[in-house]
């Protein structure tokens, strides 16, 4: 068999592999997650009992608020669904699935694991092989962490842009941002005092990488006339009249 018939035959028995592990979860039974959850709460010391009202599995433990889990077979937007009706009840609320296995259930895993934090839900898996239940993540309001380095660009993009261009101009040439709005300086200050050191042009325009955006050239705009020298070129000038009124 050569190699093409040799992976050929693996990707076969790979397919295989995964239809029967789709199959076998398929059969799987919300019931069976019931008994080691159970097992689970009892541990923490809670009364557990199941199908109280609307909820799969009701967990009691003093005057504490009560813990309601919802049971599926996999994950879905029901599973969801219900934990977040369950929260009309008790704030501590639960969701489980069987855990699988494979990177693409890791995957799905974690996205569902921050799905179901952003919803307030906890999240349970529980390996049906041996009953161990593992909980990744419990009820509770949802604060996303605030990245300082990713507020200061954005402000200094807000601080670059001249005026508001957006507003009208994005409809007719596309998102005008800081990088083309400080490009636009440079063009407008060349087309009217002519070719000039990129040192000068950045004092003039107050745009301090003058140099770099002109030497760069991302549009085309700028001539090189000679060592830090710099032209707008024809196709600066038809910008110009294009983007002219992202200016203000």
């Amino acid at each position: 068999m050569g190699a093409d018939g040799a992976n050929a035959r693996r990707l076969l028995l790979d397919t295989l592999a995964q239809l029967r592990g789709n199959s076998a979860m398929a059969t799987i039974r919300e019931t069976e997650l019931y008994a080691p959850v159970k097992t689970f709460l009892e541990g923490q010391g809670y009364a557990v009992k199941a199908e109280v009202g609307a909820a799969d599995v009701v967990a009691v433990r003093g005057a504490e608020q009560p813990v309601v889990v919802e049971l599926k077979a996999a994950f879905s937007l029901s599973l969801f669904h219900q934990g977040i009706a369950r929260l009309g009840i008790t704030d501590t609320v639960y969701v489980a699935v069987p855990r699988g296995q494979g990177k693409r259930w890791l995957t799905s895993l974690k996205a569902n694991t921050s799905l179901a934090r952003r919803l307030g839900l906890g999240l349970i898996t529980v390996r049906l092989s041996d009953g161990l239940v593992q909980i990744h993540c419990d009820p509770g309001p949802y604060v996303p962490r605030k990245s300082a380095k990713r507020q200061a660009r954005l402000l200094k993009e807000f601080a670059r842009l001249e005026g508001d261009p957006n507003t009208g101009g994005a409809t007719r040439h596309g998102l005008v941002t800081g990088y083309r709005s400080d490009a636009l300086k440079c063009a407008a200050y060349l087309a009217e005092a002519g070719a000039d050191k990129g040192a000068l042009v950045a004092k003039a325009t107050g745009v301090p990488q003058a140099t770099t955006i002109m030497r760069d050239n991302h549009y085309g705009w700028f001539d090189k006339v000679e060592k830090g020298v710099y032209d707008l070129s024809a196709a600066g000038r038809a910008g110009l009249k294009d983007w002219g009124d992202a200016l203000g």
